[in-house]
């Protein structure tokens, strides 16, 4: 009964979390959409639908017609076949059926006029529109372009609907065009390296949802020809980036490289060969700009990749977070005197993305860069005009939070200088295991202030803080907006499976911004992301985001020891080097003299922390049993919930490690009392016990590992020290203090566990039970907690 009251209120709290996120979509003006209140599924909401009458019901009796501009090996064509067999199972009649209806597929120039949109780039905004005209005997998919044939044809596939066994589409016309033009997500595979095969995957599915940029960032995971030290045991080839590259061209994707500078580049400057290039040689965060070298390495690094990305139109330099440049003033840096010549810090950093920027801009590409810190407005004017910026999405009539170093009127000064720009938002910024879809609240988080500061927005999720910023009016009207940078980062080392709802809800607020709201988009996603047999995925995602909010939250934090000190912060370079933070448990004590005296009380200390793991025990057990019910039933993406399972093993292992440290207390405790009634056998049991139950932590851990990674494997190369002939340089970053840089291997999914000295615990606690039990003549026990083993005992490896 308590189980079940718990869990009743935990789903009032979801309800209400939906409300919130309902509410929110409300206030920005987001309705119902046409479809949906038709009971019609399409992401992103295309611009204008026009119903008329009711449904018609649609077969396999269909014939396909190609009609001007279409070739049968037309990208768009063969999209169609597929999708219509491979979702609906739905196969178009050859010529010599009697076809029940005609789908006919048409490219014409100037055939399909758009409407408003922010962009002022019309021309390339109707290069991606279509017209879909539905009735019964025909459907007529109209462009001006091949681009816009395959928009049509991915909006048909996703319109289909089942009703009781029957296929239905809506009788009426649309008509579509994307209101800005470029819809990029980041990739990240710095601390991972995608097979590619699963790259494929994605650039794949990012192209049925209209996302027609997929830029990758790999740092050392390429075969740099000009910069081989940097290269990692699994890297991808220049022959896998051309052939990712032309498939995405297939499916109207751009595959884009994307590579920092000056600053985040410990995965070149921690090299020997390198570190003569570094602002300050103590730290290995920030490339000097001032050396000619540092740009002569860049430029052959740019080239190793333009080389192999042949037919691509963009790059990205990201210039994220240099800050320090224009500090340095040391024997192999001098950055101070030259930003005084030029008149400031920011125009130093506006001469290193010149230089940089103008190497690409004339081999013919366009160079997305990000214009921030410590650029001020009157920098601008020192950058070339070709530049587009991907950092619009401060908006101060909002309630984003504004870091103090944001210029706000930035985006202005750039549009004035002729820089387009692009929005700038995130799924996920540094939170572990899973994005913060849905918030829980404080009350629910056992360190509650740590987490608000990891989810970055206080009371709003990912998903609302990414509708508020992509459908911003404020970046509209104050910037020349050109597209929407949707960022996934990497830093606490997530499966980019995680993503998808951030990804595909965000690019379809820049094709149609504002609409459908949050809660609607997200429900959307669900019914066309995992298909037919879909059961409560929005519990799914609402108990993962929450479940990962306390997994962070349970434990604490205190200064690192196991990894070296900071150079700085975003503020500053410290005068002494400052510890990270880990997180950390408190261990239970360890018994002390002949009557085994405990010398704290960890139960009544833990009590908290304990009740609330005892709480989400069941929530986890609910996410289990529906992850384990959608893997048997929905119809796509199945290895994304084996993804998602491997996670929740991850949360269900924590709780299961809090509740088990309290029994190795109370047996500790029973331990004590026994000792104090001479009961000596009694005493020793109960040290056995917690003994035992320490090790079975340790097995749990291990076994939660082992799915992890095995699962994640199926879709990443191995993170290994050598392989292929090459070694990796293990060494962390200065400044970026990221959780998938802590190990080498995928033991930093339990980093927080590896570090807590339970092996040392353990070796004390049966020091003690040994002298115990040998002054009351009885058996001593003579095993070790390797615990920093993480080999699965029941593993196949």
């Amino acid at each position: 009964m308590v189980a079940v009251s718990r869990q009743n209120r935990w789903r009032r709290r979801c309800i209400n979390l939906s409300l919130i996120v309902l509410a929110v979509a409300r206030g920005y003006g987001a309705e119902v959409s046409v479809l949906s209140s038709r009971g019609y599924t399409v992401l992103p909401e295309p611009q204008q639908v026009e119903l008329k009458g009711g449904d018609f019901e649609f077969g396999p009796k269909c014939r396909l017609q190609l009609d001007r501009g279409v070739k049968a090996s037309d990208t768009a064509v063969e999209s169609l076949k597929e999708g219509l067999l491979g979702r609906w199972g739905v196969q178009l009649e050859d010529q010599r059926g009697t076809p029940s209806c005609k789908i006919s597929l048409v490219v014409q120039s100037g055939s399909v006029a758009i409407g408003a949109a922010t962009d002022k780039d019309r021309m390339a905004l109707a290069d991606q529109a279509y017209r879909l005209e539905l009735s019964s005997d025909q459907i007529r998919i109209v462009a001006n372009t091949n681009t816009g044939l395959f928009y049509g044809v991915d909006t048909l596939l996703q319109l289909v609907k089942r009703s009781q066994g029957t296929l239905w589409l809506p009788t009426g016309r649309i008509t579509d065009w994307p209101d800005l033009q470029l819809r990029f997500i980041l990739w990240d595979d710095r601390h991972h390296v995608d097979r590619v095969d699963a790259l494929k995957k994605a650039l794949r599915e990012a192209a049925a949802y209209k996302i027609n940029g997929f830029a990758i960032m790999l740092n050392g995971h390429f075969e740099y020809a000009s910069a081989p030290a940097v290269v990692t045991p699994y890297a991808l080839s220049a022959k896998d980036l051309q052939d990712l590259t032309d498939y995405g061209l297939r499916y109207h994707v751009q595959l884009i490289p994307y590579i920092d500078g000056p600053a985040h580049l410990a995965f070149i400057l921690k090299h020997p060969e390198y570190k003569k290039l570094r602002a300050f040689p103590e730290s290995n965060y920030e490339l000097c700009v001032t050396n000619a070298a540092s740009y002569k390495l860049l430029e052959g690094m740019y080239q190793d990749l333009l080389d192999a990305n042949k037919g691509g139109k963009y790059f990205v330099i990201s210039t994220d977070e240099p800050y320090y440049v224009g500090l340095a003033d040391n024997t192999q840096c001098n950055e101070v005197d030259r930003a005084k010549q030029l008149g400031s810090r920011g125009k130093l950093l506006a001469e290193f993305l010149t230089q940089t920027g103008g190497y690409l801009h004339e081999r013919g590409r366009q160079v997305i860069m990000w214009a921030g810190y410590p650029m001020v407005p009157g920098d601008i004017s020192s950058l070339p005009s070709y530049f587009i910026d991907r950092g619009i999405n401060y908006n101060p009539a909002s309630t984003v939070q504004v870091p103090s170093h944001v210029p706000l009127d930035l985006p202005q000064a750039l549009k004035a200088h002729g820089i387009r720009g692009m929005i700038r938002t995130a799924p996920e910024g540094s939170e572990p295991l899973f994005p913060s879809y849905y918030l829980l609240p404080p009350s629910d988080l056992f360190n509650p202030v740590r987490i608000q500061d990891q989810a970055g927005a206080g009371a709003r999720s990912e998903l609302v803080k990414t509708y508020q910023q992509v459908s911003s009016r404020w970046a509209r009207e104050e910037s020349n907006l050109v597209g929407v940078f949707d960022m996934g980062w990497d830093d606490s080392g997530l499966h980019p499976e995680t993503f998808w709802l951030g990804y595909i809800t965000g690019g379809g607020w820049a094709w149609r911004p504002g609409s459908p709201g949050p809660a609607e988009a997200a429900n959307s996603f669900f019914r066309l992301f995992y298909g037919a047999g879909v059961t409560d995925m929005a519990r799914v995602y609402q108990l993962m985001s929450t479940e990962a909010q306390f997994w962070n939250s349970s434990w604490d934090r205190q200064p690192s020891t196991s990894r070296e000190p900071m150079f700085g912060n975003p503020h500053q370079i410290y005068d002494v080097r400052r510890p990270a933070h880990d997180q950390t448990l408190q261990l239970p004590p360890v018994p002390q003299g002949k009557y085994l005296l405990l010398p704290f009380d960890w139960t009544q200390e833990n009590l908290q922390r304990v009740k609330m793991a005892q709480d989400n025990m069941p929530l986890n057990q609910e996410l289990l049993g529906l992850l384990y019910q959608n893997l048997s039933s929905t119809q796509f993406h199945h290895y994304n919930l084996e993804v998602f399972l491997s996670i929740a093993g991850l949360y269900h292992q924590n709780l299961q490690m809090i509740q088990e440290m309290d029994e190795i207390s109370r047996a500790l405790e029973a331990a004590q009392a026994a000792a104090a009634e001479v009961q000596f056998k009694t005493a020793v049991v109960d040290l056995d016990r917690a003994l035992d139950i320490a090790k079975n932590i340790r097995d749990q851990r291990n076994e939660a590992l082992d799915t992890a990674t095995v699962t994640w494997y199926k879709s990443w190369y191995p993170r290994v020290e050598e392989a292929n002939g090459r070694r990796f340089l293990y060494e962390g970053g200065d400044v970026d203090d990221m959780l998938a840089d802590r190990t080498i291997d995928m033991s930093y999914l339990v980093y927080r566990e590896m570090t807590l000295p339970l092996g040392g615990w353990f070796d004390q606690v049966e020091k003690v039970r040994n002298e115990y039990a040998q002054s009351h003549n009885l058996a001593t026990r003579a095993d070790k907690l390797d615990w920093k083993e993480t080999q699965w005992s029941g593993s196949q490896d």
